[in-house]
């Protein structure tokens, strides 16, 4: 096997030091043209290829963004929908543009500091995917922003803040589900929502309360329960719900895990979604279409919020723009079996 060119035989070759052979490749002025051409000239004739890494570690540059997603135990999480959309997003857009993707698990306990990923040469921006809202969360993001680092948020939102985000409206989102749900004529509708130290289960929540207000129908804190997201949860609020499930009852669900593992523990009990009960989720994720019945959904564009983040924190990178990043991305209803045949 043929030894690899160094930087040292270029430097030979061209007839110039070592450091010449750097600043070539790094770009650094002055230089001479016809300095250039030779130290280029020898470099190919001696197939000498630089070393990218260290050439970005001598820039500052690392060419990574960070992606932190949370670390459950047990818990795959990129192989659910939600994540997989959103980091396959962030992935494609990145390699478009020349980057990589460095996924970085934390522990939802776990203390945060976000901004020592960038002190130890690791990323030159980061996406935060699942960010919670308690104090150690607010203030690891809060130093970011105070120096002006590249970063964004994926889907949540702190309103008393002034971070970047993208997000999707589900404000809007739980408000057509439910105002769906109650112009088929039920009366009343289950909310099974996710914790709320998440904004978009805030905002589920807010959507949802908003289309009972327009059909002039009070808020029933007794026919709203808690799950985690998973599919577990839902399947573990099944019981409860059953109990409250009649003919003028629907049921919406924050995501589509927890109203499959809901629709399976009410089958078990004797309750046919889309016969006994209508049922929408949220996410629209590709086994929402496998279910039987076919389940309906809120479709978010989670793949188009993980491409918009990584172009946004890259063109506070590349354009050294410090721009506010908000935006909210339009959701759509679903409908299929689950909720179009109830009699």
């Amino acid at each position: 096997m043929n030894k690899l060119a160094s930087r040292k035989d270029v430097a030979r070759l061209a007839g110039v030091s070592e450091a010449t052979v750097s600043r070539v490749f790094n770009n650094i002025s002055p230089l001479r043209e016809q300095t250039k051409q030779k130290v280029l000239q020898a470099a190919k004739e001696l197939n000498y290829h630089p070393n990218v890494i260290a050439q970005n570690f001598a820039k500052g540059k690392s060419n990574n963004i960070g992606v932190i997603v949370p670390y459950l135990p047990k818990v795959n999480l990129l192989s659910t929908h939600y994540f997989s959309e959103l980091v396959s997003g962030i992935g494609a857009r990145l390699g478009e543009l020349g980057y990589g993707l460095l996924l970085i698990f934390q522990r939802p306990d776990e203390r945060k500091d976000y901004v020592q990923l960038f002190h130890s040469q690791r990323v030159d921006g980061c996406i935060i995917l699942g960010a919670r809202h308690n104090q150690n969360e607010l203030e690891a993001i809060e130093k970011l922003h105070q120096l002006k680092l590249p970063y964004c948020l994926i889907n949540q939102a702190f309103s008393e803040q002034h971070f970047h985000f993208i997000d999707a409206d589900h404000v809007d989102g739980s408000y057509q589900a439910t105002t769906a749900l109650l112009e088929k004529g039920f009366q009343q509708v289950l909310f099974l929502n996710g914790p709320l130290e998440f904004s978009n289960s805030l905002d589920r929540l807010e959507g949802y309360n908003k289309a009972l207000r327009q059909k002039g129908i009070s808020l029933n804190e007794a026919l709203i329960f808690e799950g985690n997201y998973s599919r577990k949860s839902g399947y573990k609020a099944g019981d409860k719900i059953s109990t409250l499930l009649t003919k003028s009852k629907a049921i919406l669900s924050a995501n589509d895990r927890m109203a499959i593992g809901l629709m399976q523990k009410l089958n078990e009990l004797g309750f046919h979604a889309g016969k006994d009960y209508a049922i929408i989720g949220y996410d629209n994720s590709e086994i929402a279409k496998m279910t039987t019945p076919s389940l309906s959904s809120v479709n978010v564009p989670l793949y188009e919020m993980g491409q918009l983040a990584a172009e946004k924190v890259l063109q506070s990178i590349t354009h050294d723009i410090n721009e506010q990043i908000m935006i909210k991305l339009s959701v759509s209803l679903i409908e299929r079996e689950s909720s179009l045949h109830v009699h």
